[in-house]
């Protein structure tokens, strides 16, 4: 049985979505579970999106940085607050691996503002991500893409979306939870197929392979073990994993099924815990 690897993908209170995120409550979780290695990869975004009404109402905290007509806007993120913040973590928890990071949304798209911050410092894993769908002048998130588009369509044009990002973008080493949209699949549907969507889960792995990132395995959602197979299939060679926690409680939440799941596609740990799984 291999060791959990480290977190690469966790959020605390410096993402603007994190309502009860805690840096330092997530390293003593940390300790408390034997995780040698956490990367803090906070929400660096750039668009407005719209979010439907009951996303909005099922979230004041959400809600709080939308505008009258559902526009959600993310808050400057404070990298010199952040870093600083990653420096006491260090000092504090002296046996744990601390990564600094970014997740960075659509990291195609206003490509200067994301430079900008990442001028003001190191950050050692950077993940890109796809959120929103372009419809019109506006960005539309599961669910609305879904009510827009329809869920099957909607999950076709994201990850047709995700050569774009790669293409527009060499700042990320790793494209963070491809399957997305399943977190939010209507439970009045069909369960998700992945086999309905191989040509264009291939063609997106293809690209992230082709443009030297990683794959995450986000446990968030368990992935599918066949996009793995696909992945490699595709000329992927490395995973990294991630939680997408936004709290202490939620830190490498499923990793022990992940873990196994890449080790039976041949994927093996690296020399230490934060490292990439290789082939």
């Amino acid at each position: 049985m291999v060791a959990i690897p480290g977190d690469s993908h966790v959020h605390t209170e410096w993402s603007w979505d994190a309502a009860i995120g805690d840096m330092e409550g997530t390293c003593a979780r940390a300790v408390e579970i034997g995780l040698t290695a956490v990367a803090f990869t906070e929400h660096l975004d750039h668009i407005v999106w719209t979010a439907d009404d009951q996303t909005l109402e099922e979230s004041s905290h959400l809600a709080s940085f939308a505008d009258a007509g559902g526009r959600v806007s993310a808050p400057p993120f404070d990298a010199d607050g952040y870093l600083a913040a990653v420096e006491r973590c260090r000092d504090r928890f002296p046996g744990l691996r601390i990564l600094s990071g970014l997740e960075i949304g659509e990291p195609h798209l206003h490509t200067d503002a994301v430079a900008k911050v990442l001028s003001a410092g190191s950050f050692d894993r950077v993940l890109g991500s796809l959120h929103a769908l372009p419809v019109g002048d506006e960005f539309y998130e599961p669910p609305m893409a879904f009510q827009h588009y329809g869920h099957e369509e909607a999950f076709r044009r994201y990850l047709r979306q995700v050569p774009v990002v790669v293409a527009g973008s060499d700042v990320f080493a790793v494209f963070a939870h491809i399957d997305y949209p399943v977190r939010f699949w209507p439970v009045e549907s069909a369960p998700f197929d992945p086999y309905a969507f191989e040509e264009e889960f291939r063609s997106a792995l293809r690209a992230i392979a082709d443009g030297g990132r990683v794959l995450e395995v986000n446990s968030r959602v368990p992935l599918h073990p066949e996009v793995l197979r696909w992945w490699r299939e595709e000329g992927g060679r490395a995973v990294s994993f991630g939680s997408d926690a936004h709290y202490p409680g939620g830190l490498a939440e499923g990793f022990r099924e992940a873990a196994d799941m890449a080790e039976a596609h041949g994927f093996r740990p690296g020399r230490q815990r934060h490292d990439f799984w290789i082939l």
